[in-house]
């Protein structure tokens, strides 16, 4: 179940299935990546508001440059750069981690007998390239994870009521996960796919448990008042975020 807290006043998104890790989801209110000059202030505040909750410093607050790939990499204490690269995994308690989103499908990944954790950028791209098994995979073969232990939970994103998509991606993304049935959908002559669902689907067949899969509610179009969209908002280089630290 996702629910709402606060630091310093301001709304984070949690979800109950990752109880023991320390993490969260940005919303407008405690945005933390902007490249728009009037949002530039707040993302300063809010940057050092999380970084005092999170307890570290804010060199240590780190995101890799996400270019809409499949890959993924292990943060290193001491390194910041990550370049090409939209999953990042976490196993050391000296940094945090965070990824940004603004309709695309965030997923953070838990480890509670190994301690360590995930976050995936999965757009269309990254879904189709399977981003999210990607790291369920090298979370078992780097540090020995048993998808059967691991808890997921799928962030604010376009959900199906909203995501219309070309018949290129269609494709693409229906040949992802093996059982596409109930995963997209004609309207009016326009396709729709679900990406929380493509992504649900691939972490069970990753070897995760059904119930340990918490999927988000929120749509980034439908409720904008409270996440950004790339879409609705017509190019907007705001982002929320999906933050882990162990």
């Amino acid at each position: 179940m996702f629910y709402f807290e606060k630091i310093n006043g301001k709304r984070v998104l949690k979800s109950s299935i990752l109880s023991g890790l320390t993490h969260f989801f940005t919303t407008r209110e405690s945005v933390i990546k902007t490249k728009e000059p009037d949002f530039e202030k707040l993302v300063e505040e809010n940057k050092k508001d999380i970084c005092k909750y999170l307890k570290i410093d804010e060199k240590d607050l780190i995101y890799p440059s996400q270019t809409h790939t499949a890959n993924v990499d292990v943060a290193k204490a001491g390194v910041s750069s990550y370049p090409d690269t939209d999953g990042l995994i976490l196993t050391n308690k000296f940094q945090a981690v965070f990824l940004n989103f603004a309709d695309c499908t965030p997923v953070i990944v838990y480890d509670p007998l190994n301690k360590i954790a995930a976050v995936s950028h999965a757009g269309w791209r990254g879904t189709a390239g399977m981003i999210t098994a990607k790291t369920v995979q090298k979370m078992k073969e780097d540090f020995g994870s048993n998808p059967v232990n691991l808890k997921a939970a799928i962030g604010p994103a376009i959900s199906f009521c909203c995501y219309n998509v070309g018949e290129d991606v269609y494709r693409q993304l229906m040949v992802s996960v093996r059982n596409f049935e109930n995963l997209s959908e004609i309207r009016q002559g326009s396709i729709f796919v679900d990406l929380k669902g493509i992504n649900k689907r691939q972490l069970i067949e990753a070897g995760l448990k059904y119930e340990n899969i918490d999927v988000c509610p929120f749509c980034t179009v439908c409720n904008n008042e409270l996440f950004f969209s790339y879409r609705k908002e017509n190019g907007t280089t705001n982002r929320h975020s999906a933050v882990v630290r162990l």
